[in-house]
């Protein structure tokens, strides 16, 4: 089953149990997903729905941080919720030492040596670990790597 016609039947079952949020949750998704297709004129393919789903995750986090700054939890709440309605269409997360391996195979496989080269490092590693990994830790591992 294709990821999107997995989101679209538990959209389904969310209004069928009368689950206003989680309705909410995947209706904001579908509706990002239209918006790519329609202004892009693509067919979506899983890869490009992982990556939408990246990008909304991560703004949801930096929404997180801010409603908490600013004192309001009831926001951050519904910001968390989201996540986790969002998190369960990722593909399995990798854990630290399968990334952490994943970053030593890059680096050996560019031939990486400085921190000039971090650029071919993580360009060899956003299609293994898109989705899979969280990016600014990858690339803060990178970082260490080559600096040390």
């Amino acid at each position: 089953m294709s990821l999107r016609t997995r989101i679209n039947e538990e959209m389904k079952t969310a209004l069928r149990a009368k689950d206003a949020l989680r309705l909410s949750a995947i209706r904001l998704l579908l509706a990002a997903l239209k918006q790519k297709e329609v202004d892009e004129r693509v067919e979506l393919t899983d890869a490009d729905i992982v990556a939408i789903i990246e990008k909304m995750i991560k703004q949801r986090r930096d929404s997180i941080a801010q409603y908490e700054k600013g004192g309001r939890q009831d926001l951050a709440d519904a910001e968390k919720f989201e996540i986790g309605v969002l998190q369960a269409y990722m593909p399995q997360a990798l854990s630290d030492a399968e990334v952490a391996a994943e970053v030593a195979a890059a680096v050996q496989s560019t031939g990486a040596k400085a921190m000039s080269d971090m650029g071919k490092v993580m360009a060899a590693l956003k299609p293994k670990l898109a989705g899979r990994a969280d990016m600014a830790k990858v690339s803060a591992l990178v970082k260490a790597r080559l600096a040390g």
